[in-house]
C-alpha cells in the first residue's frame, strides 16, 4: 500500500539543496549545477566528503537492520530522507519483515519526484512519503500517524538532518516532539557533523556550505550526546560512523584512512 501527498512547489534550481548536494556526492544524477558547484567547493577543501557521505548511508543501513532484525522493529519513520538509493531503508526493513511500515519525509521537490521509489515496497507492507519540513514535527507526526500505529514502537531516523538545523532554530525542540509523540520502546537513531576530529576542514566546510545559502552546524560529542537527554543509548554509544557495529556491514566498500567527521548513535525511548 503506498500513498503521497499533493505536488509540491517547484524545484528551486538557483540554490543548492543539501539533499542534492549529498546524492552529487554520492555518484547519483539528481542534482542541478548549483549542487554540483558546491559539491566542489566543498571537495576543495576536504577531499574526504563524498568518503563521509558513504559512511553515513552505510551507517543508516547498518541501523536498520539491527533494529529489524534483531529488535522486532517494523515502523520507520525517516526524516530528511533524501533522495533514493539502493538499499533505501523501506528495502531493508521490509526485508526482514514484509508488512513493516515506513513513513518518509523531506521538504526537497526533487525527493517528491521520486516518490514513486520511495514507496515501492512490499504488498504487505505500508509505505508513505510526506512533504514536509523538519521544522514542522507536529505537522509531521499527524501525517505520519496515518501510516504507523503511534501506540507501538518506532524508529525515528535523522540521518545526516540536525547540522542543517541550529540549536537556536529548534533542533532540540524538534527531536523532543518527535519523542514525544512515540511510545515507549520507540528508538533514535541519530548522525550529525561534528569539528571534533578535523577543525579547520570542517571549519571551512560549514563557510563554504554558508556561502551557498545552507545552514551547517558542527556539534560537538557533548552537545551530540544532548539529543539523547533522558533515553538509553545502546553499545558501543556515541562513536564515530564507522566504529557503530562494523559486524553488520554489507556490501560496503573501503572508504580509505583518514577521520569521519561523523558521529552516530542508536538510543531507546523508556
Amino acid at each position: 500500500m503506498t500513498g503521497t501527498e499533493p505536488t509540491g512547489p517547484l524545484i528551486d534550481t538557483t540554490r543548492p539543496h543539501p539533499a542534492r548536494v549529498y546524492d552529487w556526492f554520492l555518484g547519483g544524477k539528481d542534482n542541478y549545477p548549483v549542487d554540483e558547484e558546491l559539491g566542489h567547493r566543498i571537495m576543495s577543501i576536504d577531499t574526504g566528503a563524498p568518503r563521509a557521505a558513504r559512511s553515513n548511508r552505510w551507517f543508516m543501513q547498518r541501523a536498520t537492520r539491527l533494529l529489524a532484525r534483531q529488535l522486532g522493529i517494523s515502523q520507520f519513520l525517516d526524516i530528511g530522507s533524501g533522495i533514493p538509493t539502493e538499499p533505501n531503508l523501506h528495502q531493508l526493513a521490509q526485508a526482514v519483515t514484509p508488512e513493516a511500515r515506513i513513513v518518509y519525509v523531506d521538504n526537497d521537490p526533487i525527493v517528491l519526484a521520486h516518490a514513486a521509489a520511495l514507496l515501492r515496497g512490499t504488498p504487505h507492507g505500508k509505505t508513505h512519503y510526506v512533504q514536509a519540513d523538519a521544522r514542522d514535527p507536529r505537522r509531521i507526526i499527524d501525517q505520519a500517524a496515518h501510516t504507523l500505529d503511534l501506540d507501538r514502537p518506532v524508529a525515528l531516523s535523522l540521518i545526516a538532518l540536525l547540522h542543517f538545523i541550529a540549536d537556536e532554530d529548534g533542533a532540540h525542540d524538534l527531536v523532543s516532539t518527535l519523542l514525544d509523540a512515540l511510545a515507549p520502546g520507540s528508538f533514535l537513531v541519530l548522525s550529525a557533523l561534528t569539528a571534533d576530529f578535523e577543525p579547520e576542514n570542517v571549519r571551512r566546510g560549514i563557510a563554504a556550505y554558508t556561502a551557498g545559502g545552507v545552514t551547517l552546524v558542527a556539534r560537538s560529542r557533548s552537545e551530540f550526546g544532548a539529543f539523547f537527554t533522558g533515553l538509553d543509548v545502546m553499545a558501543p554509544g556515541i562513536v564515530p560512523l564507522p566504529a557503530w557495529h562494523p559486524e553488520l556491514a554489507e556490501d560496503e566498500s573501503d572508504i580509505g584512512d583518514g577521520p569521519i567527521s561523523l558521529y552516530g548513535a542508536v538510543a531507546r525511548k523508556p
